[in-house]
């Protein structure tokens, strides 16, 4: 398929030489051009805006900061919406608010531009390796259209509803890893306090009802205080921004999520913000109350 992709960060470029080497015609753009030369070099196109990037091309991915930069590549001056033709699908893998993603939608459908919220799960790792976990928000129909994209990057693609439903899950996947990394560091604690290796406790519970991806990835980082990130915590603190106050517009509490919240806030303001957002446990360790 003839595709478009803006965002060729630690994400945007593996997803797109994923998207080269299954044989779609690519075009790119990003703020700066050097960012795009190696992929200009594996065959990829380049565009000078947003808007002549989506006259080319049947599905335009985005993969970008946050919501206000979606906005601004998608409906923004010399946006896509400019220079697009009815039909075109936008794919969204950022992480952005729900009622972002549906304001975005509902603007570009407008235009006869359908709008795909697609949030992803796995990392750099995941991109690299085209296995990244995508939950995807918006019409069955322009999904079925983005699915042969969305297959050349991701191995489990889930349909979770209409627009804003993937960036739900997304906030859901979210809580449940950084409450998951934090028990972790409890059981880490736990283990050392009492005089006991905290590895083989690792091991012992990754063959039971305990394990999880959680527990095997970041629990060896913890292990090995290694923090080499996977998923900064400066973005993993944007992300559960947009969990508590997605759960504040709904009027809902949720106690475990807003006390990760708070201790990925207190590690970015001690200067940590480039470490993988697990380093928290260093903040669980150090606290005795």
């Amino acid at each position: 398929m003839k595709v478009a992709y803006i965002g060729l960060g630690i994400m945007g470029r593996p997803c797109v030489e994923n998207l080269l080497k299954a044989g779609h015609e690519v075009w790119v753009w990003a703020r700066r051009r050097e960012s795009a030369e190696p992929l200009l070099a594996q065959g990829a196109h380049w565009a000078d805006s947003p808007q002549a990037l989506a006259a080319n091309v049947e599905v335009l991915v985005t993969n970008v900061s946050d919501t206000a930069d979606v906005e601004a590549v998608l409906l923004g001056e010399h946006g896509v919406v400019h220079g697009a033709r009815p039909g075109l699908v936008c794919v969204d893998m950022s992480t952005i608010s729900p009622i972002g993603a549906r304001e975005i939608a509902a603007r570009l459908a407008a235009s006869g531009i359908d709008f795909l919220d697609c949030p992803v799960s796995g990392g750099e790792v995941g991109a690299i390796n085209g296995t990244l976990t995508i939950m995807v928000g918006g019409k069955a129909a322009a999904l079925a259209t983005a699915r042969p994209v969305l297959q050349a990057m991701g191995k489990t693609i889930t349909h979770i509803g209409d627009s804003g439903a993937g960036q739900v899950a997304k906030a859901c996947n979210q809580i449940a890893v950084g409450v998951g990394v934090a028990a972790v560091a409890e059981v880490m604690k736990l283990a050392k306090a009492c005089g006991v290796d905290p590895a083989p406790v690792r091991e012992a519970l990754l063959g039971g009802f305990a394990s999880s991806r959680v527990l095997d990835v970041h629990g060896q980082r913890m292990i090995d205080d290694n923090y080499a990130p996977g998923f900064k915590a400066r973005l993993h603190q944007k992300d559960m921004g947009i969990v508590l106050d997605t759960a504040a517009s709904l009027g809902i509490k949720l106690p475990e999520a807003a006390r990760v919240a708070g201790l990925i806030d207190q590690l970015v303001a001690n200067g940590e913000g480039e470490l993988d957002s697990s380093a928290i446990a260093r903040l669980i360790w150090q606290d005795n109350d």
